[in-house]
């Protein structure tokens, strides 16, 4: 099994901040995953929730704040001292930082409630095709199949990956409507029955996220492809993956 770093190294930089990603790439870490939406004025930004309550020093949607109050927050102050000042990267920063350093990334699209996914799409593929990164490091995920499917429009090229908790049983029909590259589900519901129908199917198989080796440790006699983890270090230092990081 290979290693993606979960919003970045966001076990020891604040999640989905230049920081947390210049640390993973320093680790060795060949794929890093991130969450994309949009500004109220419709820039492509990294971050997670739909408020940035919980990850910086403001109050409110990200949807309803402009790129230029989003970057005066500070997102890293709540994670530690040592990150006072860390501010919201865009999508553009990221994409040229993985070009320039050949670092893969999974780009989750978040879609809220109300969320206008064609223009999410627009805007994200509109990035990409702007950036100089190859289309082979990329590959696109959600929880929404309704976001995969509108992204094929815009950037069919790039790989797509369904995200579930649990796999549902009609999976495969699903994955076939958006031409699916990867499955990317709960490691904790993940069965060995299950993982068996995915990969026989012809499809990758990610599971998150997965902060203790032992507890993925069947995963990978399953056919498990990667982990996605806040954690990687924990995996090298327990061999409990092969040693796929160069460090």
């Amino acid at each position: 099994m290979k290693l993606t770093a979960h919003r970045g190294l966001s076990s020891l930089a604040p999640e989905n901040t230049l920081s947390a990603f210049k640390k993973a790439i320093q680790f060795g870490c060949d794929s890093i995953e991130l969450d994309v939406q949009l500004s109220a004025d419709h820039i492509p930004v990294v971050f997670h929730d739909q408020t940035v309550n919980r990850c910086t020093n403001g109050q409110g949607k990200v949807s309803d704040l402009t790129w230029h109050e989003l970057r005066l927050l500070d997102a890293g102050l709540w994670f530690s001292d040592e990150f006072e000042g860390e501010y919201i990267p865009s999508l553009a920063e990221i994409l040229s930082l993985a070009a320039s350093k050949k670092i893969n990334i999974n780009i989750e699209l978040k879609t809220f409630p109300g969320c206008d996914i064609d223009l999410l799409c627009e805007k994200v593929a509109l990035v990409i095709m702007e950036s100089e990164i190859d289309d082979e490091q990329l590959l696109f995920s959600s929880f929404s199949t309704d976001a995969l499917l509108c992204i094929t429009q815009y950037a069919p090229t790039i790989r797509r990956g369904q995200l579930w908790q649990t796999i549902p049983y009609d999976f495969l029909n699903i994955l076939q409507q958006i031409d699916a590259y990867s499955v990317h589900c709960d490691y904790r519901f993940l069965t060995e029955q299950q993982t068996v129908k995915v990969k026989s199917a012809g499809f990758q198989l990610h599971c998150y996220t997965a902060n203790f080796p032992e507890l993925v440790k069947e995963h990978g006699n399953w056919g498990v492809d990667r982990i996605i983890t806040d954690t990687p270090q924990s995996f090298v230092k327990s061999k409990a993956l092969e040693p796929v990081l160069d460090i």
